[in-house]
């Protein structure tokens, strides 16, 4: 192959790959962006509240969307993700939405390695930088446990669930303690059984909580919130 034929050939496959990388929008901000433009139109909002996550927090604005609606609460959570997307997308579903606070529940897919092999230390990295950033766009705080799962239908290769979201909960505790900001424990209500599986009275995948988990969940968070949100 020639010298001309060879660049030739470079050129191409680099000009492919980056239209490719450009149809890609890995952290999924297209998922919400219209949304977001409405809301931003109607300005700040010191009732607003955010609620940050995956499947679990879409799935809870899905099935109770009333306890959305009349709280202004706003559900951001994007299925199948992990704190290293949500980390992505924070400013555009969060920050920019000048909320007066957010609920950030994240871990479950880290655990569940959905993007990338487990590591603790760098999903609570993850965490705290979302924190930071609320933080320093005077967004207030509040911090959730890891939903108990006792394994993953989509990944039965990962055993030791349990134990690794019993670690993350304690190190987020200890965290949320250190820095004073209120933390919601859902992991507490939910749990069941020696596996500590997510109670099968409130799930019926072991991961994603019914209409009835959702209520158990609500009633542990809004306390939380109306010490903040009036």
């Amino acid at each position: 192959m020639t010298n001309f034929r060879l660049s030739l050939v470079v050129a191409l496959s680099a000009l492919t790959l980056s239209l490719s990388a450009q149809n890609k929008d890995w952290a999924n901000h297209g998922r919400f962006e219209k949304d977001n433009v409405e809301l931003i139109k109607k300005g700040p909002d010191n009732r607003r509240v955010v609620f940050m996550g995956n499947s679990i927090t879409e799935g809870w604005a899905a099935q109770r969307p009333e306890f959305f609606s009349s709280n202004d609460f706003v559900g951001r959570g994007i299925s199948g993700q992990t704190s290293y997307q949500f980390l992505v997308r924070f400013r555009d579903d969060v920050i920019n939405l000048k909320p007066k606070a957010v609920v950030i529940n994240a871990g479950t897919n880290d655990v569940a390695e959905n993007t990338c092999p487990y590591n603790e230390d760098r999903t609570f990295g993850n965490i705290v930088s979302m924190v930071e950033l609320a933080k320093a766009n005077n967004i207030k705080v509040i911090l959730t446990t890891v939903l108990p799962a006792a394994g993953f239908g989509w990944n039965r290769a990962i055993t030791d669930s349990s134990d690794k979201i019993a670690k993350l909960n304690k190190r987020l505790s200890e965290y949320a303690k250190k820095n004073k900001i209120p933390f919601v424990d859902y992991y507490t209500p939910l749990v069941h059984g020696d596996n500590r599986a997510l109670n099968p009275a409130y799930s019926n995948d072991g991961v994603h909580p019914t209409a009835k988990g959702y209520e158990v969940m609500e009633a542990t968070v809004l306390p939380v919130i109306r010490k903040i949100v009036k």
